[in-house]
């Protein structure tokens, strides 16, 4: 197993009437390496908050969250960002690329950390290569601002891939696109889970998306159900 949720609570509080409000009640979920999850369920249902909480972009209310056995409730925010940067990759919405930095180099801000040359010699080589296979070698020295929004969101992917991560979580990450260009990345996400065994986690409202994906669960009044 490499991921395990065991009864995941989340309250907010409503800035207005400072009343509490529980977003996820009770969620257990195991995931395994190289499977394929898409959750579904209405705006405001707690979709993208499950997602931070395996993501660790937030912590549980209630509940423990485990990576290969590990229990990480108990790690600071360093040692969980650390652990983000080596083991999750993260695609959203928007590319969130940076303007003033090329393809290549948006594609190489995760490595930043690693101060091993030999490493960081082997990650361009391996951004490179991961940008030929995406059909993007002729244009990684492009900047965002050169590309597509296809095109964006596929060197997206590709940083998320760059430190060879266990689980990609990927958030309504065809949202902003039309639909050829969703298609394909709908088509790479589950090329990239099926080839190289990545578990692949996805909030999404594109049901085409979502049959992709080997399970697919539902959000509904803070609840995980499976379909």
């Amino acid at each position: 197993m490499l991921i395990s949720l065991q009864n995941i609570s989340k309250n907010y509080q409503n800035p207005g009437s400072g009343l509490w409000q529980e977003v996820l009640t009770d969620i257990s979920l195991e995931i395994n390496p190289g499977d394929s999850l898409a959750i579904a369920g209405p705006s405001g249902s707690g979709k993208s908050t499950l997602l931070n909480i395996i993501g660790t972009l937030d912590r549980p209310g209630k509940g423990t969250v485990s990576f290969d056995g590990t229990d990480i409730n108990a790690f600071s925010e360093n040692q969980l960002a650390a652990f983000r940067n080596r083991h999750i990759g993260f695609v959203f919405q928007q590319h969130y690329l940076l303007p003033q930095l090329s393809l290549l180099e948006n594609v190489l801000l995760p490595v930043i950390p690693v101060k091993d040359k030999k490493l960081r010699n082997e990650a361009t080589a391996r951004a490179t290569k991961l940008l030929d296979e995406v059909g993007l070698a002729g244009k990684m020295h492009h900047l965002p601002g050169q590309l597509s929004g296809g095109e964006c969101q596929r060197g997206a992917v590709v940083r998320a891939m760059i430190n060879e991560p266990g689980v990609i979580l990927a958030d309504e990450p065809t949202g902003s696109l039309d639909q050829t260009s969703a298609e394909q990345i709908g088509e790479l996400l589950s090329e990239i889970n099926k080839k190289n065994k990545v578990s692949l986690i996805l909030v999404t409202h594109s049901e085409k998306l979502a049959a992709k994906m080997s399970q697919i669960y539902h959000i509904l009044e803070g609840r995980l159900c499976k379909l």
